[in-house]
């Protein structure tokens, strides 16, 4: 997605040479109008797919699943919590994964109300890396019965293999910009012969 691609060139950051950081405008503050596009564009991507739910985890990935389920009809989204609410009564299905990113290992909790053997799944996240989130949200859906018909990311990093991990596992994948590597503060995007340099 060209427009994502430039967008990460102009306003994203490398750290390091395994972090692009994008919170001025998809995981912190929120440009909607790209959120909008971006929702369309997977809307495009699943389409033709029986898909009555969108699944995926607080925080980041909220406001992309939103957007994608206003372009697919208006579906509801249901997002893993990373603590039990007191409110939570009902009984839940939990998990736990680590973030690579933050160096810990999280807890992933959907309330048994809201995920069941009669949902057909779209999981949708801001960034697929090692691809913990989406297994742990893979693992909520099989406790629950549910079908998962696809896996979207706003930003891929392929070279840490987590979108290996979940095609290995039968699952339709679709990154929106998949980062083939980053050296020397510059970002390569997969099938672009040039890097572009990030501040």
């Amino acid at each position: 997605m060209q427009i994502l691609k430039d967008r990460i060139v102009k306003d994203g950051q490398v750290i390091g040479t395994e972090i692009v950081k994008v919170d001025s405008f998809l995981n912190h503050q929120i440009d909607v109008t790209l959120m909008s596009e971006i929702g369309k564009e997977f809307a495009t991507r699943f389409a033709g797919l029986p898909i009555n739910k969108i699944l995926t985890v607080e925080s980041s990935g909220i406001a992309l699943a939103c957007a994608t389920a206003i372009h697919m009809g208006n579906l509801p989204v249901v997002f893993a919590k990373k603590a039990v609410p007191s409110t939570m009564t009902e009984g839940c299905y939990s998990t736990e994964t680590i973030s690579f990113t933050k160096n810990t290992v999280y807890s992933m909790i959907v309330s048994k109300k809201y995920l069941s053997k009669d949902d057909n799944l779209l999981i949708i996240d801001d960034f697929l890396a090692h691809g913990g989130a989406a297994l742990g949200l893979e693992d909520l859906a099989r406790q629950a019965g549910a079908t998962v018909y696809g896996i979207g990311a706003a930003v891929e990093k392929e070279f840490q293999g987590g979108s290996d991990k979940l095609r290995l596992k039968g699952y339709r994948v679709e990154s929106l910009a998949v980062i083939s590597s980053i050296k020397d503060g510059y970002i390569i995007f997969k099938n672009n012969k040039e890097g572009e340099r990030l501040r």
